[in-house]
């Protein structure tokens, strides 16, 4: 283990953001890494548990106290190693990861957990700039040739992993470029898309093909693409978002946060944004409704766009500020959390309904609201509105869009609307379908959708040989 008595001679330091006047000011990356050094001091904190609770919390398995071990010892390249044997993008986790493994932290009992997301990315940033992530192509071929449609973090850890058991495979992906919501619908200052350019390139020389612009099921047809493969793995995401279903909808400046927030991913990286009305906050009074994730990117894009004011509702109530400990560790607790977007100058409310948009001359003017009880019943006497010039719908996602590519295979759902797959074989309904990732699970997180590739990977590969070698 790391240091006997690190926990206890060491506090909890973590990484640091730029200035919010500072960072606002483009789209960069703004996060201050540890020094090298101070990033040993953290890994020294790890007690290494005889029962490793960090486990339970990280979807993927990570070997946390091993590598956090290693690293005090400063071998940071078996650190990579080892990182790399159960995640195949950690410099990607390790910025978008809401880390539930430091939830989970023993030492979270006294709110001072292992800084265990800021460890990881630390190691898999040195593997890159030290040159220790090298292609590692199968060494012979099994013959067999499997499809993924969509190059998110469920498709690109599937496809990465089934090439390496020596499969042909070949990604088709409908965007320009790979990485799905990775590239489109995260913004850059959360994290950079060379990290995912590179990651392509590693997969590319590993022998991964990959069909960018092409929509399955539009492009090209579900069914030819079925009969000349051995196996197709749907990886699309769950893309069909929660609608707000009141009276002024329709309005002009009224926009799904994944209208939104892909044009500006396009923008910088000098892409054609492929709608003829142009988002953009600048000038703008912005209502963001949602008070996840989402919402908190369209509020960090909306500021350095240049909106006059930016609003967050949420119809939920406000978490408390501190979770219960002794009820919730070591599970995933509802607390309130402030991203750095809110402290770059949104305002949040909670417990907050929307009532209708009004509008003028067809376009949105202002958000008619009222406050809810604890049973979410209205106030009386309690409405109120919000000026708004620009209003972004970031209420999470219902399933799969179902239009195309899924009516086509004719895989069944199950009673949310996603498609049908346990999670021990993941095979659809279809003969040589399987599913993975937020098609499959519904929307969740970056980590649990590589976790899903690499276990769907495994299950392509023995229903292709009858047995497989990759981890699940």
């Amino acid at each position: 283990m790391g240091k006997v008595t690190g926990f206890l001679e060491i506090d909890r330091r973590d990484r640091r953001y730029l200035p919010a006047s500072d960072r606002i000011r483009n789209y960069k990356e703004f996060m201050i890494p540890l020094s090298e050094e101070a990033t040993r001091d953290q890994a020294a904190r790890c007690m290494d548990c005889g029962i490793p609770f960090c486990h339970s919390g990280c979807p993927v398995n990570n070997q946390i106290p091993d590598w956090n071990d290693l690293v005090y010892r400063g071998d940071w390249e078996e650190a990579a190693r080892n990182l790399h044997s159960t995640n195949n993008f950690p410099e990607m986790t390790g910025r978008l990861c809401p880390a539930p493994c430091e939830a989970a932290c023993t030492l979270n009992i006294d709110d001072s957990p292992v800084t265990i997301k800021t460890i990881e990315c630390a190691i898999a940033d040195r593997a890159i700039a030290n040159g220790w992530i090298e292609p590692q192509p199968a060494e012979r071929k099994t013959g067999k040739t499997v499809a993924i449609i969509g190059s998110g973090p469920a498709g690109l850890a599937c496809a990465q992993q089934l090439a390496r058991a020596g499969h042909d495979v070949h990604v088709y992906e409908k965007n320009a470029k790979p990485g799905g919501l990775l590239r489109y619908g995260i913004p850059d200052f959360k994290m950079e898309k060379h990290l995912i350019d590179r990651r392509v390139a590693q997969m590319k020389a590993e022998g991964v093909h990959f069909h960018n612009s092409v929509n399955v099921g539009v492009d090209i047809s579900a069914s030819g693409l079925l009969s000349r493969s051995n196996a197709v793995v749907l990886a699309g995401g769950a893309e069909k978002p929660r609608d707000l279903k009141v009276p002024g909808r329709e309005l002009a400046g009224v926009y799904f946060a994944m209208d939104y927030l892909p044009q500006q991913n396009r923008r910088i990286a000098k892409e054609p944004i492929h709608s003829n009305v142009p988002i953009l906050a600048s000038g703008c009074h912005v209502v963001v409704i949602g008070g996840g994730d989402t919402g908190s990117d369209c509020i960090g894009t909306a500021i350095r766009q240049g909106a006059l004011s930016v609003t967050q509702l949420e119809i939920m109530p406000r978490p408390p500020d501190k979770e219960n400990k002794p009820l919730t560790w070591p599970d995933w607790p509802l607390k309130l959390r402030t991203s750095h977007a809110h402290e770059e100058g949104a305002e949040r409310d909670f417990l907050v309904m929307t009532k209708w948009l009004r509008g003028e001359e067809g376009a949105i003017k202002a958000v008619v609201c009222a406050r809810l009880n604890s049973n979410f019943k209205e106030i009386p006497d309690s409405a109120f509105e919000l000026r708004a010039d620009l209003v972004l719908l970031a209420m999470g996602f219902v399933s799969p869009v179902h239009d195309g590519l899924l009516e086509q295979l004719g895989v069944a759902f199950d009673p949310r609307g996603n498609v049908k797959a346990d999670e021990r074989n993941y095979q659809a309904s279809m003969a040589k379908v399987f599913a993975c990732g937020d098609m499959r699970r519904g929307q969740s997180l970056i980590v649990w959708a590589i976790r899903e590739g690499r276990q769907a990977a495994r299950a392509v590969d023995e229903f292709l040989t009858g047995s497989s070698q990759l981890p699940r």
